[in-house]
């Protein structure tokens, strides 16, 4: 078993102990957090507490989490759409709703499940039993390129690409409002949120995170953008154009909490990936289309201008 302490802030005030519980640890849904209140693993200032008990602020939580069973991650028969390959790396255009690897909650169906039966199991162990291949990820509902590598040589080299920003990403997307210039970088660092650690937010401590934005198409109360990461950070996108005031539409986690009519995910697709190709030197150039939702949307919004 894992013990954490946790101490409740002021801005906790209010908040239910399974709900508490949930914000603070990665992984934890409420329904699971209840499991361990009621289970005797979670005690608030040295005493057994419910569930249902409200923080003031101050309180320490001492949390006795069992030990996580590390999902295998196995070949699974998943169709890929597969835009570019050859013995070293493969390329494939992940659908929305797609898990990129194996992890608590998502133990198969994942882009690694996929590739584990389409390259017959030549990855390269870089990334562990868990990320075989994954040289970077794209966020669930977040569609587009995404490049995994065949051996442990054409990881290192893809991996030293992304480090010095020569593995180019490029993405376009939805953002709500109107944006007055026509082009702009948010250059801000990107760190865990102070209060809910699911989420990722602009923290004075965080890691640099740097976002190139220009306007390709402007419609009534929504913008739609081609962005370019100079960095990689998780959800960088969406932190960043969340942090400037235009959440990208569809986003439940950093802009509106309802869902968007016609919309499974965030209207965000990564549409372009650049790389110098780890065995040949050459560079490559890949594009692909936008998907279907998104296609939609921007006629929709065609239509009400």
């Amino acid at each position: 078993m894992e013990k954490r302490t946790l101490t409740a802030t002021t801005e906790d005030a209010g908040t239910r102990l399974d709900s508490f519980l949930a914000g603070r640890l990665e992984g934890v849904t409420r329904s699971a957090a209840a499991r361990l209140i009621e289970s005797g693993c979670v005690t608030v200032d040295g005493k057994p507490a419910g569930k249902s008990v409200r923080m003031a602020g101050g309180e320490t939580v001492c949390v006795l989490l069992p030990e996580a069973e590390e999902p295998e991650a196995r070949p699974e028969d998943i169709p890929l759409d597969v835009v570019y390959e050859d013995s070293d790396v493969i390329v494939v255009n992940k659908p929305v709703g797609m898990v990129v690897h194996p992890a608590a909650g998502h133990p198969d169906g994942t882009l690694v499940n996929a590739l584990l039966h389409h390259c017959a199991g030549n990855l390269s162990g870089v990334g562990g039993q868990l990320r075989p291949g994954i040289v970077h990820r794209i966020d669930r509902d977040t569609s587009g390129l995404i490049i995994a590598a065949k051996n442990d040589a054409a990881h290192a080299f893809l991996a030293a690409q992304l480090a010095d920003h020569t593995l180019r990403r490029t993405y376009e997307c939805l953002a709500v409002g109107n944006f007055k210039e026509d082009s702009g970088t948010v250059d801000a660092p990107i760190g865990r949120h102070r209060t809910d650690r699911k989420k990722m937010a602009v923290v004075p401590d965080g890691r640099r995170a740097v976002t190139h934005w220009a306007v390709l198409g402007r419609y009534k109360g929504v913008t739609h953008l081609q962005c370019r990461l100079e960095t990689g950070r998780t959800h960088q996108i969406r932190v960043h154009l969340a942090y400037i005031g235009h959440p990208i539409l569809g986003d439940t986690v950093y802009g509106a909490k309802k869902p968007v009519s016609g919309l499974t995910g965030q209207c965000l697709h990564a549409t372009g990936l650049e790389f110098i190709h780890p065995a040949t030197g050459e560079k490559i150039i890949l594009t692909c289309p936008l998907p279907e939702e998104f296609t939609k949307m921007l006629a929709k919004l065609e239509r009400q201008k």
